[in-house]
């Protein structure tokens, strides 16, 4: 079998967003999978829309999803010199024509089309005539002679066999005026000459795919074979907009997602292998092939995709890769970097926190407490536990947690319980007023393993600050 080579192919006009992010994974696991070559290629050929800002988006997002060209990017605009040399092959070889129609003919043109009921396609009034009737101080277009009888089919990995009839497709533009080639020439030219074997990508493509199978014929290249996934609609099946989750990758990891999360669920949004849902990229790479990929439209779900994230955080990440993803969070939260001893405190107390968070920025909210200045901010739930019978009990709890010299874990827990029997008095009553004291809010891991985390010293003397 020929070695595998896929593409993808992003046009620089804004941010890598997430229809784009699944079809880059899909070509990429395809490549993987089979043992091939992944490329991209940035289509920048409309030069008054396509920015540098835009490249160095979609390129973050890649890199974030791990998505790593295996060969250098190819920049379609810095081919096109090679893109019109084969358009004025065609127009040597009879398969292609001067157009000199004005922008007003072909105005009317698609008037009258629309009147009748007809399709507005080019009329191919110039493709037969004769170019001594060219009007004086034209510049022609070059376009392609399409064939006008029988059909073009396209066999297709996902769609199954599609047939366009060629009377259904005008002759295109192959050149502009100005010498410049168009996107349907450019894309053909390049998927050629970087070795591309399959092209996948949406099923918004499909009639792109009859045209440049057209053009590839007339030209004499083999064709590359052809997957149009189907695209990803919003949970109430319209298609997918901002409100639904249309953003950037980059939104998704300001937002405190993994990309191995993002990964997983980007797989399973419109593949699937069996009822298997949680999917480790090795596991990824083995099963992918395209007989998995569904023909109706996928629908995407904040809901889902949070919890996918929440198992890959509980899961899969290990404390110091959830550390490190978390930290920028954490001190954009706190205003100020962090030590090392206290990047190491967040690490060990990570194991704990993570079970409570969907994202990363609910981990950073959690752990924020852990670093806070004193006194701390209670927040109203938490200062109920605060009152007269409640900083009673912290005093005397205070007393006992100032005699201990092995604070661990195990022995503040031990503590705890004593004091609790001794005092005859519910596990809560002691645990509330120390969790408001020692957190600021009400709601956190168990108070031995916060006492651990904060030290003896700090422990004490946010205790102190209530009494």
């Amino acid at each position: 079998m020929k070695k595998v080579v896929t593409r993808f192919a992003p046009s620089p006009t804004g941010f890598l967003h997430i229809g784009g992010a699944r079809t880059a994974l899909f070509n990429w696991l395809f490549t993987r999978h089979h043992g091939g070559e992944f490329r991209i290629r940035v289509e920048d050929t409309d030069r008054k829309r396509s920015t540098p800002e835009a490249v160095d988006a979609i390129f973050e997002g890649l890199d974030w999803l791990g998505l790593i060209a295996d060969n250098d990017i190819v920049f379609q605009y810095a081919n096109r010199e090679r893109h019109a040399e084969v358009a004025l092959k065609l127009l040597e070889d009879g398969k292609a024509y001067k157009c000199y129609a004005s922008k007003e003919e072909l105005a009317e043109m698609r008037e009258t089309a629309k009147a009748e009921g007809r399709p507005l396609g080019y009329d191919g009034r110039w493709r037969d005539r004769d170019p001594s009737e060219a009007p004086e101080g034209v510049d022609p277009v070059i376009r392609f002679k399409a064939p006008r009888e029988g059909e073009i089919v396209i066999k297709d990995h996902v769609q199954g066999d599609v047939v366009v009839q060629n009377k259904e497709l005008d002759d295109m533009i192959l050149l502009r005026a100005d010498g410049t080639p168009t996107y349907m020439l450019s894309v053909v030219v390049d998927d050629y000459d970087m070795g591309v074997t399959h092209v996948i990508r949406g099923d918004d493509h499909l009639t792109n795919a009859a045209r440049q199978a057209q053009l590839i014929n007339a030209i004499g290249w083999p064709l590359p074979e052809y997957a149009h996934i189907p695209l990803i609609h919003g949970p109430d099946g319209a298609k997918l907009s901002k409100r639904h989750g249309a953003l950037g990758v980059d939104a998704y990891r300001d937002m405190g997602y993994l990309p191995d999360a993002v990964k997983n669920y980007l797989l399973r949004l419109g593949w699937a292998h069996g009822d298997e849902e949680v999917i480790s990229e090795k596991q990824a790479i083995e099963w992918f092939d395209l007989d998995g990929v569904g023909k109706s439209p996928s629908r995407f779900d904040f809901t889902k995709l949070e919890n996918m994230n929440g198992i890959y955080m509980r899961e899969f990440a290990s404390n110091a890769t959830l550390a490190t993803a978390c930290l920028p969070f954490l001190q954009e939260k706190l205003e100020r970097e962090l030590n090392d001893d206290e990047i190491a405190t967040l690490e060990n107390a990570i194991s704990e926190l993570k079970n409570r968070a969907k994202n990363l920025i609910d981990l950073a909210e959690s752990a924020k407490f852990l670093f806070a200045s004193c006194p701390l901010e209670i927040v109203p739930k938490a200062a109920k536990a605060l009152n007269e019978n409640g900083k009673e009990v912290l005093a005397k709890i205070h007393a006992d947690l100032t005699a201990v010299s092995d604070w661990n874990r195990d022995s503040l827990q031990k503590l705890i319980e004593d004091f609790v029997e001794r005092e005859e008095i519910g596990f809560g009553k002691v645990a509330q007023p120390l969790r408001a004291a020692l957190t600021g809010s009400n709601v956190s891991p168990g108070i031995s393993e916060v006492l651990d985390w904060l030290g003896k010293d700090e422990s004490l003397t946010r205790i102190k600050d209530q009494l």
